[in-house]
């Protein structure tokens, strides 16, 4: 099914029957993919006064209860809310989900004794392109990713200075196949969330960030539609599952 979509006041083709899921789906085991400290989420059967939601054990639904943190255990999209004493929802930040987005492939760099995203890096990748959104897959780029326990093995980050090119060049969604843009312990200074929604100026309320995605080798680097979509949680984050469609042709 080929769709026709204007945006900026050009002509893009899609073919919606070709989309290209780089979210990670969560399950209820040891093999999920986690960070921040926390157990794995559950998935299971509502137990109450003999009741046992499972058609196996006899019930005539199955009727399962989830236990879960979106940022530890899910592809997820978050908003300012994150990192504010103000409470903001992304389910009401969050009312676009169709934008121009650039894939791009980093090879974070060895710093001290972190490896990190740079400024440069991503002026080299992204060029005088001018994207709504960036996804960023890191190298390397192996299957593990989606069963990745992430607490206490300090996973690559991009630089403020890093972020702050984004900022600057008005790219309102970031996506990233890491458990955060920031370091997993910089003592609660979280430098590039900060950077990002300019929480010390006018805050980019609309803004987003969504980490833990999985872009597959298969997907090249360039640019696509991004159908960015999460569950309508009233929630700083939601889970979320950002779908990519590639180009058929520009006017």
């Amino acid at each position: 099914m080929i769709a026709s979509i204007k945006y900026n006041s050009r002509n893009y083709k899609i073919d919606l029957s070709k989309p290209l899921d780089i979210s990670i789906a969560m399950r209820g085991n040891e093999k999920n993919v986690n960070a921040w400290y926390l157990r794995h989420p559950t998935i299971k059967p509502h137990e109450e006064d003999g009741f046992i939601g499972k058609v196996s054990e006899g019930s005539s639904v199955n009727f399962n209860n989830i236990w879960f943190n979106p940022h530890s255990h899910v592809t997820h999209t978050e908003c300012v809310g994150h990192i504010t004493k103000v409470v903001h929802s992304i389910n009401q930040k969050l009312k676009q989900y169709f934008f121009l987005a650039e894939v791009i492939t980093v090879a974070p760099e060895k710093q001290g004794e972190d490896f990190v995203i740079s400024k440069k890096q991503l002026q080299y990748a992204l060029g005088t392109k001018k994207r709504k959104a960036v996804v960023i897959r890191t190298l390397p780029n192996l299957e593990n990713k989606k069963t990745a326990q992430y607490s206490n093995t300090n996973p690559p980050y991009l630089l403020e200075e890093a972020i702050l090119f984004l900022k600057n060049k008005q790219v309102d969604h970031l996506l990233i196949d890491l458990p955060s843009v920031d370091r997993e312990k910089d003592e609660g200074v979280l430098a590039g969330h900060h950077a990002f929604w300019n929480t010390q100026g006018k805050i980019r309320a609309n803004a987003t960030i969504t980490e833990f995605i999985f872009v597959s080798n298969a997907i090249e680097d360039g640019t696509y539609f991004l159908n960015l979509q999460v569950a309508p949680f009233e929630n700083d984050a939601s889970p979320s599952r950002p779908v990519l469609y590639k180009l058929i042709d520009e006017e």
